[in-house]
Parts: structure tokens; sequence; C-alpha cells
């Protein structure tokens, strides 16, 4: 069966060139006029929760954009302390523009001692509070910081205090599966990412490069 002939078929190269500027013109006005009525500025709280991949991963790739603007960064690993990532390497190499602190002792079903992990996550928070509420760094990175929270090693109450009452420019990010939504009301940016398909379930094993 022939394609049925399409709306714009009769129009030559040029003509649709042209159509195609106007519209783009139209577009571009359209979103500079939006644009110029944003006019604040703030440190916002983000959140990147869900069951999908790349909740850190983006959360890493904000901190390097931070870095590359001349921002000093905090980062915090609240769960990965064993885990030797590629970003802990390239990042212990910046010097002072980023402080790297791993707390964790790894995922609670590994260590299988709640109490052992409940004070990592304190010691871990104690140091993500210096960091958020210093006049040092412009971005505190919180990582796999819900994680924590959905076993209650902390009390949201107490994140959130501190987070309502952070510097007004400062940048927090916060990772991690099951975000309560507690901490999502009060997040400016919340990202929830939605696995579609995984390796892992076809028995593809963490890779270094990809996973760490």
């Amino acid at each position: 069966m022939a394609d049925k002939p399409g709306k714009y078929d009769h129009l030559t190269e040029d003509q649709l060139n042209a159509r195609h500027a106007d519209k783009m013109k139209k577009k571009k006005a359209a979103r500079d006029k939006i644009i110029a009525t944003k006019t604040r500025e703030k440190g916002l709280i983000m959140v990147h929760t869900g069951k999908g991949k790349g909740k850190s991963t983006a959360a890493f790739g904000m901190v390097f954009r931070a870095l590359g603007n001349g921002m000093k960064v905090g980062v915090v690993q609240f769960v990965k302390g064993k885990w030797q990532t590629g970003e802990r390497v390239i990042l212990e190499k910046l010097g002072d523009q980023v402080t790297m602190t791993a707390m964790g002792d790894g995922f609670t079903w590994e260590t299988q001692d709640r109490q052992r992990d409940i004070d990592a996550a304190r010691a871990a928070w104690e140091r993500t509070k210096e960091m958020i509420m210093d006049d040092e760094h412009d971005m505190v990175l919180c990582d796999e910081l819900n994680i924590v929270l959905r076993y209650d090693y902390l009390p949201v109450s107490e994140i959130i205090e501190v987070l309502q009452n952070k510097p007004e420019m400062k940048h927090v990010i916060i990772t991690g599966r099951n975000a309560k939504e507690e901490l999502m009301e009060i997040a400016d940016l919340v990202t929830d990412m939605t696995m579609v398909k995984h390796p892992f379930r076809d028995g593809v094993k963490a890779q270094v490069g990809i996973e760490f």
C-alpha cells in the first residue's frame, strides 16, 4: 500500500526551510519571553530518587559541572564507603576544590549490623551538616542519604530542619531510592528515575566504568 501523501509534500526544500525558520523564530521568541520572567537565584535542594539507574551518576555530573565553574563542592557518601568508585578517584585529585568524604560501611544487607549502620550514618550526617552550614562550600552532595532515611537510621525531621536553615545560596543534592515524602515536599527539584530495562536482570554483573 502506498504511503499517504504528507501534509507538506507539495512544498519545495526552500519553502520547507523558510517555514522551519519562521516556526523556530516564533518558538525562540516565546521561550525568551518566559526566561525573562525567571530572575531569582537561590541555593537549590535537589532530590534524585526512583528505581532506575543514574541517580548518583546524574548528581556527580552536576558536581563536575559546578567544579568546572570554579565552585567548591563537598561530597559525602553515606553507603558506598568501601567502594573504590571512579568518581572518587578523580575527585580526590582535585585538591582543595572538593571535599570528598566516604563514610558508609556498605549496604545494610552487607553489614548486617543495625547499630553499626546507625553510627556510620550519624557520623556521615554530622560531617554533612558542617559543610551544608559553612560559608566555604557552594554545593554539597549527600550520596545515598535516602537509603539511610529509608531505614530510619536518622530522623528525617532533623535533615529537613538543617536544609530549611541552610545558607541561602547553598546547593544540596540528595540521592537514593525511596525518598521520604517530607523531603520531596521541601525540595526545589525532584527527579524520579524510572527503570525501563536493566542488564542485571539478564545476568550482567556490575561493571567498572558503568556502575562504579
